[in-house]
């Protein structure tokens, strides 16, 4: 990975945001298992952290979990395919993408709330197993995404899926993937998205806005963390010109012809201000996109804390997206 950038044309830090009560409680309450400074010393330790089984977060839901492998480019790409037992009728397709600062994470990062997607609407999940910087930097990340994507679209009818209904969904680093499969799509004449959900998306290697610079040494993922991602992600070619639009979504000049987005973030996390222009851009460019910035959240604070108040709301607001935007 590369050094630290220089900040010295960073934006003076002002305060942050305050917390929403209950999700800052419930952040307290994580302790020293929260760690919001992630450096490349960490990554190791990160990747190792313990998780709940697939098995064991589905439980005895009616819910069917089928793995397939594919080959792209000479790589084996590892898919993950959900839908309910009693899934028939070709319906909704929703192609994830999970976060994990595009160096940690795995396709079954984000299930707790993709596996409500599939109950509420009879949805067909595909979660792609992506690889993972600074071993596998730019462009494999998304390179493996759009493969799998592309996969996922011409095997709609096996899968259950109708082609018409099928939308991009990531969170954080997955957001961004997201963001930027929709753009490959739009340039090359991929698959005909109905949508694209970002869930506060990570968008741009620059990490120059007020946002990134408030929020500096806590939360959950604060602007070193960031800095880390990026390096891996992008090395020496980061903040240069030599960084592809599908790689930092952010850095399109172009945000026309894509399909209807819903973007959010919270007011206490680095990718706001991005998330807040990239939304911006696309209305700029006569596009639609729905946008919420909630108060008092942190980064990904409805994973970290589900049965706060405003967890429930953010949830809901993006169920109610699909249910317009995919007929539900």
């Amino acid at each position: 990975m590369t050094d630290q950038p220089d900040r010295t044309l960073a934006p003076a830090r002002t305060p942050a945001p305050p917390f929403d009560a209950e999700l800052g409680a419930a952040l307290e309450e994580l302790g020293d298992l929260m760690d919001p400074t992630l450096t490349p010393d960490k990554l190791q330790a990160r990747r190792a952290a313990p998780t709940i089984p697939i098995d064991e977060i589905i439980g005895g839901r009616a819910i069917r979990r089928t793995e397939r492998t594919i080959e792209a480019g000479g790589v084996e790409i590892a898919l993950s395919i959900f839908e309910r037992d009693d899934h028939e009728t070709a319906g909704i397709g929703i192609y994830y993408t999970h976060g994990g600062g595009m160096v940690a994470g795995d396709r079954y990062s984000g299930a707790a709330e993709y596996l409500q997607w599939v109950e509420a609407f009879d949805a067909v999940v595909v979660s792609v197993e992506y690889r993972l910087a600074p071993e596998h930097p730019d462009p494999a990340p998304v390179d493996d995404s759009y493969a799998g994507l592309v996969w996922a679209a011409e095997h709609a009818a096996e899968l259950g899926i109708d082609p018409s209904r099928l939308i991009v969904a990531g969170v954080s680093a997955g957001g961004g993937l997201a963001a930027g499969l929709a753009l490959r799509a739009r340039d090359q004449g991929g698959p005909a998205l109905a949508g694209a959900l970002l869930i506060c998306p990570m968008l741009d290697d620059r990490n120059d806005t007020v946002s990134s610079a408030q929020i500096d040494g806590f939360g959950v993922w604060d602007r070193t963390s960031n800095d880390t991602g990026w390096n891996a992600l992008l090395g020496d070619r980061r903040g240069t010109d030599g960084v592809s639009i599908y790689a930092a979504p952010a850095r399109t000049t172009d945000l026309s012809g894509l399909p209807p987005t819903f973007i959010d973030c919270a007011t206490a996390e680095v990718f706001r201000d991005e998330d807040v222009a990239y939304a911006t851009s696309i209305w700029q460019h006569g596009g639609v996109a729905e946008l919420h910035v909630w108060p008092g959240g942190y980064h990904a604070f409805d994973n970290f804390a589900p049965a706060a108040q405003l967890s429930i709301e953010a949830r809901a607001a993006r169920v109610a997206w699909m249910r317009r935007v995919l007929g539900a």
